[in-house]
């Protein structure tokens, strides 16, 4: 094993990953201070800010392969220690000046937007462009200048200060990215240069209207995460044009499913308005999601999975959106809906039903034995992993088949555990290595 290092070798780069591929991938573990493309060798080197960054996010690619526009990356310290020789007096990244700043907001108790950065940033010289990032670890964004000068002198005058009183404190670092990426309008991302833009995106198929518009989620359609997790492309297979919201499940065991338990599965790829099985064919169900593509993802990733002993159909439905009646079951203003937080880390993470299943929100005291007794009536546990990341419990379980683990998650994800309620998701680790 290689010692660790602020430094992180990348391979398996394709040339369709970008440099803000890369950065998605790692920015929730901390401010990024250098990124190298070694286009010729399919590989990349990228260095944090300190080592236990790197060290926080090797460990957590331990347990989640890293995926980029449907490839694999693999990662690991890289034998450098720094990328450059960096003036040990200079601050930041040692490097040229650029006309891209990248900034971390510290302390942050109230919101901030692309209008309230401009406000901050603007009167030190022509913001060009602005894309902002909400992560775990914090909040970032990224804000081109015209020109570098205004760059070093936002850079000097604004390092370290609050943009409110006593919170929000600004951590800025030259970014070493040539030029800004800017599809949206909106609140998350700006292009000062083009007033024109979208401000979210639109299916290409402008003949039907759009389902999502009418049962409209608050929240969704996120245009800016879907580019977040899945870096401007989509998953193989996923067209990003489908509007329609509604998916009608059949072959399930109606001895066994409800629509909790729907739930459960079906939120992994979007966030849930309602669900209704169908009293008069026992075995079906109307799912109705947050937008087309959260549909259209899980229609993707679902269809042909086995769950209870049968192996369910999973299309759309006729139907634009279900009838809110006494017999439908109300998700859209349910906390456990997973895509109001982190929605581009959900993303990145959909995936069709695996043997591994990874559960995190764990109470601070447990053992692998009770992660064990949580799920074993579900399927022979070959593997079990308990791990620490960013101070929180988290867990993986290795079943022998893919069903186990789906019919585990169904049924015991958000249950109780000591007081704290479990979150469970699908895996796309092949194995759980000992060693690491």
């Amino acid at each position: 094993m290689t010692e660790p290092s602020k430094v992180i070798h990348v391979r398996n780069v394709g040339h369709e990953i970008s440099e803000n591929d890369l950065l998605q991938l790692f920015q929730p573990f901390g401010v990024i201070t250098k990124l190298v493309m070694l286009r010729a060798k399919n590989q990349a080197l990228l260095q944090m800010q300190d080592v236990p960054s790197a060290i926080n996010a090797l460990q957590y690619y331990t347990d989640v392969q890293p995926t980029i526009r449907g490839r694999n990356v693999y990662v690991q310290f890289s034998s450098h220690q720094e990328l450059t020789t960096m003036d040990q007096n200079t601050q930041g990244r040692g490097e040229e000046p650029n006309r891209i700043l990248l900034i971390t907001i510290h302390h942050m108790q109230y919101p901030i937007t692309v209008d309230v950065l401009h406000q901050v940033f603007s009167p030190h010289g022509f913001v060009e462009k602005m894309v902002t990032f909400q992560k775990s670890a914090g909040f970032q964004a990224l804000i081109q200048y015209q020109s570098r000068q205004s760059a070093v002198q936002a850079r000097t005058s604004l390092q370290g200060r609050n943009i409110y009183d006593g919170c929000c404190q600004l951590d800025i670092q030259f970014s070493n990215l040539d030029e800004l990426q800017v599809n949206y309008n909106n609140d998350s991302s700006r292009d000062f240069t083009n007033p024109n833009l979208p401000s979210e995106q639109k299916a290409r198929s402008s003949q039907q209207p759009s389902y999502g518009d009418v049962v409209g989620y608050p929240q969704m359609p996120n245009a800016a995460a879907i580019a977040a997790a899945f870096g401007g492309g989509l998953p193989p297979g996923i067209s990003g044009t489908n509007d329609r919201c509604t998916i009608l499940v059949s072959n399930l065991n109606p001895d066994r499913i409800d629509e909790d338990k729907l739930f459960n599965l079906f939120s992994l790829y979007g966030n849930i308005v309602r669900i209704k099985l169908l009293r008069n064919k026992p075995d079906h169900a109307l799912v109705q999601m947050g937008d087309g593509f959260q549909a259209e993802l899980a229609v993707h990733f679902l269809k042909g999975a086995m769950l209870f002993g049968k192996r369910m159909e999973v299309n759309f439905s006729k139907h634009p959106n279900i009838t809110q009646g006494a017999d439908t079951h109300e998700y859209m203003h349910s906390n456990l809906n997973r895509f109001n937080r982190n929605a581009a880390k959900n993303y990145r993470y959909c995936c069709s039903p695996t043997k591994m299943i990874h559960l995190s929100t764990l109470p601070q005291v447990i053992t692998e034995d009770e992660i064990v007794s949580l799920v074993e009536e579900h399927g022979t546990v070959v593997n079990t992993k308990l791990f620490e990341m960013n101070g929180k419990k988290q867990a993986l379980v290795l079943f022998e088949t893919e069903e186990e683990a789906t019919e585990a998650l169904v049924c015991k994800h958000a249950t109780s555990l000591a007081g704290s309620i479990v979150r469970i998701s699908f895996s796309q680790l092949q194995s759980i290595r000992e060693n690491q």
